[in-house]
């Protein structure tokens, strides 16, 4: 396991109270990506776990991040991020690994603290982390993990201030560097390998999934001059609005058990949590065809179960065989990296600023309801004689008296204690 306090090719050291960001990282950079996907948790089922693991792993805060290259916890928390701590969110995340899986895993993992996990978490928005640097999609993703931790309640104040930070971060790299000029994508990638293979404009396509990532391949597929498509998807909402986008057949995930019109392309993407497609559902999907298919499965972990490509003729393009056009890519943005290891500088001190300016607004946000117990007090209580014999205007006068110095005495410690906090900082 790598505990990492600066993530290259920036070095960062963890700065006071920054400390308890803690964030843990399976990513493509060290585990294959069907180990990778052993992690991922299905849409269903993180209402449920998110919440179970924030509480078994004690931490505060807890953001979840799952795509086709990387898993990521970001954490806000006091708890040590050690070995022990690791395995422990390994088998929380999935008990049903086998030894040698697990191993891998904890061997594999990566740990930011402090100032290096908020440097992270920018690097991976503005997709400086990514398979492909420069594909846009991961501040999408991103922001949707956060929305839907919030949703669920995992995620607090400071994880929101991140996010908030991240996501503008990510959007200046976007903007004032090159790093995302002629934009590729793991789609884009994709759609290249399926074109060198000659496939007919006229090919039958079955999309199984109805996600964004299958919403964007197909919308290439369209745009290059394929037609026919047959979508299956397990809600109907998204799905009939990519069979209408698409001008295709809806049915849902449970029907291709028996679906009789043939394929030539197998396009899959969806959320399981395990092989959607093994042999005998792939057989029948075949309806006696004995000619060479052609399988794009980007999902993480896998649709289509590895024994059919074992068993059948098929072209596969999996995300794992995009790592080597991506490394091409990666040279061709290489030297945008200087420029955005700057404005990544920049944003990880000032969020430093905003972050404890947070801390003290936190610290002292008793305070106003304090102030005011006291003017009740005074004005209700202890002084309530002597002020029924003041006439209207002189009560008035002294309302507005009163009403002046606890708006004085709210903001001169708050701001105070900001000043004084900053330049210890």
């Amino acid at each position: 396991m790598t505990f990492i306090i600066g993530p290259r090719p920036v070095s960062l050291q963890p700065k006071g109270m920054l400390k308890e960001f803690k964030l843990l990282a399976f990513t493509h950079h060290d585990a294959e990506l069907g180990l990778l996907g052993k992690l991922h948790i299905s849409p269903d089922s993180l209402p449920f776990s998110l919440p179970l693991l924030r509480q078994l792993l004690n931490v505060d805060e807890l953001l979840y991040l799952s795509t086709c290259n990387r898993v990521e916890l970001i954490m806000v928390c006091e708890a040590e991020i050690n070995s022990e701590f690791v395995s422990k969110v390994i088998q929380l995340i999935n008990p049903n690994l086998e030894f040698g899986e697990r191993q891998l895993l904890e061997q594999n993992a990566r740990c930011f603290i402090g100032n290096a996990a908020i440097q992270h978490c920018f690097q991976v928005a503005a997709s400086l982390d990514s398979l492909v640097v420069g594909e846009r999609e991961i501040i999408t993703q991103f922001r949707k993990a956060y929305e839907t931790c919030r949703e669920i309640g995992t995620t607090g104040d400071f994880i929101r201030l991140l996010v908030k930070a991240t996501i503008e971060t990510a959007k200046r790299i976007y903007t004032e560097t090159g790093v995302s000029r002629n934009p590729v994508s793991v789609v884009s990638l994709a759609y290249r390998k399926l074109r060198s293979l000659n496939v007919r404009k006229d090919a039958r396509i079955l999309v199984i999934g109805a996600g964004q990532t299958n919403v964007n391949l197909c919308k290439f597929l369209k745009k290059h001059g394929f037609e026919r498509f047959t979508v299956f998807n397990r809600s109907e909402a998204n799905g009939l609005n990519l069979a209408e986008m698409l001008k295709a057949e809806f049915y849902t995930l449970d029907a291709l058990s028996t679906f009789t019109g043939g394929f030539d392309v197998l396009v899959c993407c969806t959320a399981a949590a395990d092989h959607i497609i093994d042999t005998a559902l792939y057989t029948k999907l075949l309806q006696g065809e004995t000619n060479k298919k052609v399988i794009i499965d980007l999902a993480v972990p896998a649709d289509v179960d590895p024994s059919v490509y074992q068993q059948f003729q098929v072209a596969s393009i999996l995300v794992e065989s995009l790592r080597e056009i991506a490394e091409e890519n990666l040279e061709l943005r290489r030297n945008e990296l200087n420029q955005c290891n700057e404005i990544l500088l920049e944003h990880v001190e000032a969020f430093g600023h905003t972050y404890r300016h947070r801390q003290v607004e936190r610290a002292m946000q008793d305070i106003p309801k304090m102030v005011r117990k006291i003017r009740s007090d005074a004005t209700e209580t202890v002084f309530a004689r002597e002020l029924n014999q003041l006439d209207e205007q002189s009560r008035a006068i002294l309302e507005d008296v009163i009403n002046y110095m606890e708006k004085k005495y709210i903001s001169g410690p708050i701001k105070l204690a900001k000043e004084i906090l900053l330049e210890k900082s």
